[in-house]
């Protein structure tokens, strides 16, 4: 029986694939595979040189590259990993343990003690102040003591993401399984995490619009209550 699937999140991410590819743990996992949406770098050939499934995404979007990992998945437990320098390859069995616990999900949470920020560093640090506020708005709505409910760096049980009913767009969609699992009362538990710097490449991420989505969704998901539907 597949157990855990580590799902690896590509786009044009050869250098950090490079950087990192010995030390993502593929031994402890039962069942890996990476999404990529159209990278042109020779991000799929290195992986298919080392023997590493790929699934092509044919659609942009991050949302969508989760949505096609949960399809194609065996596991029970399901890692979704970014090899772009941000995310140690370390903690991946240490999401999973919280899952083998009995949690729903596990975070890698970039702002709790023994964590560590990208921009801890930096005098302005716009996007954890972002990611903090975002945050403190989904406590208080919710009644949760989460510290980081962005960061896509996370690991869930299949039948938790089943029952969320997920249907965001792009980079909310971490946002929004944050705030479903906390309308479910799944439990959910952070780990400390000491995010890198970015190695090559840029974020797909663009600041402004994104953030301009989350109010979106955030401001969505106050409507529909826990109708999911």
């Amino acid at each position: 029986m597949v157990q855990t699937t580590l799902i690896i999140l590509t786009r044009n991410e050869i250098d950090g694939v490079k950087n990192l590819f010995k030390k993502i743990p593929f031994k402890k996992v039962d069942e890996y595979f990476a999404v990529d949406y159209k990278s042109s770098d020779g991000t799929v050939e290195y992986f298919l040189k080392n023997k590493i499934p790929v699934l092509k995404q044919k659609n942009p979007g991050r949302a969508e590259a989760f949505y096609l990992a949960f399809k194609k998945a065996k596991g029970k437990y399901l890692i979704f990993f970014s090899p772009d320098g941000n995310e140690d390859p370390a903690d991946i069995p240490k999401l999973v343990k919280q899952l083998i616990k009995g949690a729903d999900m596990a975070i890698a949470s970039r702002f709790t003690k023994k964590s560590r920020n990208e921009e801890d560093d930096n005098i302005l640090k716009f996007r954890a102040w972002a990611n903090r506020g975002f945050t403190l708005l989904v406590n208080v709505i919710w009644k949760s003591k989460i510290t980081d409910s962005i960061n896509g760096y996370r690991a869930i049980r299949k039948t938790s993401f089943r029952k969320l009913k997920l249907d965001a767009k792009g980079y909310a969609v971490e946002f929004q399984m944050t705030i479903r699992a906390l309308k479910l009362k799944m439990k959910i538990v952070e780990i400390p995490t000491r995010e890198g710097k970015r190695v090559g490449g840029k974020s797909g991420s663009a600041a402004i619009p994104t953030g301009i989505k989350f109010i979106y969704y955030f401001l969505r998901e106050i409507i529909k209550g826990n109708n999911f539907n």
